[in-house]
């Protein structure tokens, strides 16, 4: 008598659903932001891009821990940050102050959101290739796409506190929209926060520092996120002199390294 052959279990294992359900709430808070800015609460429709952001960050530290990374996720992922920080700030943004020039607002939107996607459609591609140089230097191609879609609402976010009507003008909405959008599809070297390392001696300061803008961002969120946005504007002219000199130090030992010897 013949053994039946065992049967492949197909599909996701269990490990793999909670990242994506986190992923997908993300989605669902990136969408849910567009339902608030139509009805025009604006601080609601902002908080929920900000709510994507924070679902970002924890849906890749979830499959890590819990190893259910799968190329599903991966997918999922893109697709949730195209929309979430793409689509629906570049929507929420045209409704705020955008719409007022129709012709170049609804521009500046559409560049924002296709820029974003075309920011993702790269790193996908690249996902799998053994030389990236600003990866392997611990520096990230462009800005991505979360802290653009923060960038990009940082006029909403001075607003909320200040109510300086220039800062809704289209005239200033529309070329900061564009100029962001070009930030995430730049080949600029940007910071990888992933990849920054604390010294030991200065861990307690550090924990003091997040433990002080925690509090602030209770107390007063979108001073905080202002703060936030213009600091990471700040620290682009440092990544990319960080990463010049690392390509330099890289030239240099090429350059140091011994020729190989002829062949025989």
């Amino acid at each position: 008598m013949t053994a039946r052959p065992q049967r492949r279990l197909g599909g996701l294992p269990l490990r793999a659903v909670l990242p994506n359900a986190v992923t997908a709430l993300g989605l669902c808070s990136g969408l849910s932001g567009v339902r608030f800015a139509v009805a025009g609460w604006w601080e609601l429709a902002v908080a929920m891009i900000l709510l994507a952001g924070v679902l970002d960050g924890l849906d890749g530290r979830i499959a890590r821990m819990l190893r259910g990374q799968s190329r599903f996720g991966a997918e999922l992922d893109s697709l949730a940050d195209a929309i979430s920080f793409g689509v629906s700030p570049a929507l929420i943004l045209y409704l705020w102050s955008l719409s007022a020039l129709p012709r170049f607002g609804w521009t500046a939107a559409l560049m924002l959101a296709v820029f974003c996607a075309l920011r993702l459609a790269r790193f996908n591609a690249n996902i799998d290739v053994t030389e990236q140089p600003h990866k392997s230097a611990g520096f990230l191609t462009g800005v991505p796409a979360p802290a653009g879609a923060g960038l990009a609402l940082l006029p909403m976010f001075l607003w909320f506190w200040t109510g300086e009507p220039l800062l809704r003008s289209p005239w200033v909405v529309a070329p900061w929209t564009a100029l962001v959008a070009f930030l995430m599809v730049s080949s600029l070297a940007t910071f990888s926060w992933g990849s920054l390392r604390l010294r030991r001696n200065i861990r307690f300061e550090a924990l003091a520092v997040v433990v002080i803008f925690g509090a602030a961002a209770v107390s007063a969120p979108w001073h905080s996120a202002s703060a936030l946005c213009i600091v990471y504007l700040l620290t682009l002219p440092f990544s990319i002199a960080s990463y010049a000199r690392v390509r330099r130090q890289r030239v240099a030992a090429q350059v140091g390294e011994p020729a190989p010897p002829p062949a025989a």
